[in-house]
């Protein structure tokens, strides 16, 4: 297959303009997207059920609403009454949930059409699907929403949900080359989503532009957060170093053309340094995510153990060791953390740094290294993947604009500039 061969996302700000001036139907929009799955999902496998064509006529031509007649793919992680949802596991092979979850239904209310389900790792923890990325078939689409990111990467749908327990949603995004939006806890419910961790667990959504992600996130949260204009003259703290692991000289690379970008377009670069309180929060991620995993997934390690994969299995046996003081003690360090780290937006729009440590790995045996989300979701940051720039292997590389908890509209729009910046570097460039 040749790289890149199947990546074509659709921009659903564009088919929304088209349908309200009425050169496109909607209901041919949603066939389209079936058509498209039919054509490309052989070779990706993103989707893991899909609504049947005559159905998804009908829900097109009754819909109302900021999303009438679009259609958008949810991640099997999150119930459907008229779908299976099997949450990445043979354990629940062909179950039917009897309500949809609450980020479905408020798909719904704003006329979505949801044409189908995409593929999670099991649990949404890190066991690889059969997923392919569209961008390089050959290395993968990241995880968890793996389904998700590559069902829009492919064109199959404009937009699709995803979730984000340590970085599940910004890691594929960046592998597959389209824009992701991790929101602000509890922006978005996570009401029938089946649960990971409670404290983490969060819902994420997926788009081909910035712009598209925030017309969606305003849609589903019914908050201003559209981008409208760009932010004027912002400031983009860039660290110095990391914490947590170091990013690759691809990554760097990524970074000094998005900074460059970012001069020439009006905007300006501050560096700064992160306070040793934020190493401490990769083994408080790591405690908080094991103690209530072992938890949540309790009843499916007592009764079908032997249906986990060894990857999971063995994920849960450590997790069991997580006693009560060491979780109370990581909760403290989260909830203190989330206290200070209001200094680390002193004098800046936003953070800017990698949204992964490199490209999308080659092989499928791992959906990479999510070290440069985990932070952010425990201390409850939006976060926006930009998509645009590639790698020196030639595969999609991202950058990761991060706000301060509730300042979702300021997160979308900072990297809707940064997005608009490298697009003004390649138009001049080209």
């Amino acid at each position: 297959m040749n790289t890149g061969s199947f990546y074509r996302p659709l921009a659903g700000l564009a088919l929304r303009r088209r349908i309200d001036g009425g050169s496109l139907d909607a209901a041919r929009i949603v066939l389209d997207a079936l058509d498209r799955i039919d054509e490309v999902d052989r070779e990706i496998n993103a989707m893991t059920a899909v609504i049947d064509r005559e159905k998804a006529s009908a829900a097109a031509a009754s819909s109302h609403g900021p999303l009438a007649g679009l259609p958008v793919a949810v991640k099997d992680i999150f119930d459907t009454a008229d779908l299976p949802t099997g949450y990445g596991s043979p354990i629940y092979t062909g179950h039917r949930p009897a309500a949809d979850a609450a980020i479905v239904t408020l798909l719904r209310r704003a006329g979505a059409v949801v044409v189908g389900k995409t593929t999670t790792s099991e649990f949404a923890y890190m066991s690889p699907t059969v997923t392919r990325n569209p961008c390089d078939p050959a290395r993968t689409p990241g995880g968890s929403s793996a389904g998700s990111a590559a069902a829009v990467a492919a064109g199959m749908v404009p937009f699709a949900i995803g979730s984000q327990t340590g970085g599940s949603t910004i890691r594929p995004a960046s592998f597959c080359g389209v824009a992701g939006f991790k929101p602000t806890p509890g922006l978005l419910p996570t009401v029938g989503m089946k649960c990971f961790s409670w404290s983490l667990d969060t819902v994420g959504l997926f788009a081909a532009s910035v712009r598209d992600a925030a017309f969606l996130a305003q849609a589903l949260a019914g908050r201003p957060l559209a981008v409208t204009a760009l932010p004027d003259k912002p400031v983009f703290g860039v660290p110095l170093d990391y914490p947590w692991s170091a990013p690759s000289g691809n990554a760097l690379a990524a970074l000094d053309t998005a900074v460059r970008a970012i001069g020439l377009a009006g905007g300006s670069v501050k560096s700064v340094r992160f306070d040793a309180w934020m190493a401490d929060l990769i083994g408080a991620h790591h405690t908080i995510q094991s103690y209530e995993a072992w938890r949540s997934l309790g009843y499916e390690y007592d009764n079908h153990r032997d249906e986990l994969s060894p990857l999971l299995r063995a994920f849960l046996e450590r997790a069991a060791t997580v006693d009560a003081e060491a979780y109370q003690h990581a909760c403290v360090q989260m909830r203190r953390a989330r206290e200070q780290q209001a200094s680390l937006f002193d004098g800046v729009t936003a953070l800017l740094m990698p949204a992964a440590p490199d490209e999308a790995p080659e092989g499928l045996g791992s959906t990479g290294d999510p070290a440069f989300n985990r932070n952010w979701t425990l201390l409850g940051n939006p976060c926006t993947n930009v998509p645009g720039l590639r790698g020196h292997g030639g595969a999609p590389i991202g950058l990761q604009v991060v706000c301060s908890p509730g300042s979702d509209s300021r997160c979308l729009s900072a990297a809707a500039f940064v997005e608009h910046a490298l697009a003004q570097l390649g138009r001049e460039g080209s």
